[in-house]
């Protein structure tokens, strides 16, 4: 077995809940003292909450460990505390070796600086020599391909550049321990593959790498272990199979029904998934009691708007049980784009034709945003579907499974107008 590169015993930490610092001046204490002495020397009350708790683990050299669970599970605090951005509150960590962490945009790069000089920064930071990081910058400056604005200081960069350069520099100036965060979400499909590949090179190569993200595809293609984290202490920690297949067996037990009030979700919030209804048709359109592989399905979508915005993509995505995208209907594969105003309500109808998915249960997300710009709403499990043994394609062909693009067609309509003639941001 390799040697142990990070080993957590016990480790917790604590944080306060809406904790705000004092501007109060000393004739503001005086005056509250004089007023109500006994008031004054009362303690306020603090809601405290623990992010993580009693987590012990322990990670080989070139192990590639998957990090997975819902939102405010406790993932991003591990890798803080690992990285050393905060001290944990009960426990220890012992990590042997570089790190270099990928945590969140604007971590790790000093924005006055310029792509060039940051890059040699964080070379500096790893331990590396001038020449060493000589030999590695035109590598670095092919994978991130923002030649152009090397020598422009990074708090201009967008954060799609921002991220293409952090990986970079992260994956190329060679630490032994990398932490690679859901920070990678940010950058287009073609940019996400291409990261994919270069921690399989990493991996090889030796290196460990702890990944966090809600890509099950990726979860399964790089990590041979996996650690499911809930309420902030560890579930499962096992082979990678088994701790997605139990990850999605308990989404889908709880992403059932229409009303998706009450779901997880991530984003900017200027508009929100408030309901999904999914029927099953048949050839001739009419409803069906169970949806069968080769069916029809119109998916309806509503939204509502709570600020402007415009050029937004809409998009319906169904995962299987191991979390492989198996179909992604977006509006902007026909070339149409949301713009709603503050106080609308809109219904995005979807046909899809001939699903030609196995019988079995399937996770379906929603996604609301401008690419590489901002997530507006996600909603990762809105509801699940089952397909029924039985029935053939329409034009008799094999039923196969995996992905494909699925034909249809959809239309926005506005249900309710917006509150004021504001146009969208």
């Amino acid at each position: 077995m390799n040697k142990v590169v990070i080993q957590t015993d016990g480790l917790g930490k604590r944080y306060r809940r809406g904790v705000k610092a004092s501007s109060e001046t000393l004739r503001d204490a005086i005056t509250r003292v004089v007023r109500s002495p006994f008031s004054a020397m009362r303690r306020p009350q603090q809601e405290t909450f623990w992010a993580l708790q009693d987590v012990s683990l322990q990670v080989h050299e070139g192990e590639v460990l998957g990090l997975i669970g819902r939102n405010g599970a406790g993932k991003t605090t591990l890798l803080k505390i690992l990285s050393r951005i905060t001290r944990p509150t009960t426990g220890w960590a012992e990590i042997r070796g570089r790190v270099r962490s990928l945590l969140e945009v604007g971590t790790g790069f000093h924005g006055e600086l310029s792509g060039r000089e940051n890059t040699y920064l964080s070379g500096s930071i790893l331990g590396m020599s001038k020449r060493e990081i000589d030999r590695k910058f035109d590598e670095i400056m092919a994978f991130a391909e923002i030649d152009k604005f090397i020598d422009t200081p990074v708090k201009h960069y967008s954060s799609g550049m921002y991220v293409r350069l952090a990986f970079a520099v992260a994956a190329h100036l060679e630490p032994e321990i990398l932490l690679v965060d859901e920070v990678l979400a940010v950058g287009d499909i073609t940019f996400q593959k291409k990261c994919m590949g270069k921690m399989g090179d990493v991996s090889r190569a030796g290196r460990t790498i702890i990944l966090v993200s809600h890509n099950m595809a990726a979860i399964n293609v790089l990590c041979s272990r996996c650690v499911i984290l809930n309420a902030g202490g560890v579930e499962f920690d096992g082979p990678t199979a088994q701790a997605t297949a139990r990850y999605y067996a308990e989404s889908m037990r709880m992403g059932s029904g229409s009303d998706l009030s009450d779901r997880r979700r991530e984003g900017s919030g200027k508009a929100r998934f408030t309901s999904i209804r999914i029927r099953p048709l048949d050839e001739l359109g009419r409803p069906m009691e169970v949806a069968q592989p080769g069916c029809d399905l119109s998916i309806e979508v509503d939204l509502q708007c709570e600020s402007n915005f415009a050029h937004a993509n809409l998009a319906i995505i169904f995962y299987d049980s191991n979390g492989y995208r198996l179909i992604d209907a977006n509006t902007a594969q026909k070339g149409d784009f949301l713009e709603l105003q503050a106080g609308q309500m809109a219904r995005t109808t979807f046909q899809l034709r001939e699903v030609l998915l196995k019988p079995g249960r399937y996770l379906i997300g929603l996604w609301l945003g401008r690419e590489n710009v901002e997530v507006i709403d996600q909603v990762e499990f809105a509801t699940t579907m089952e397909f029924a043994e039985g029935g053939e394609s329409r034009n008799h062909t094999v039923v196969y499974p995996g992905a494909y693009v699925c034909r249809f067609e959809e239309n926005v309509s506005i249900l309710q107008p917006s509150l004021s003639g504001t146009p969208p941001l």
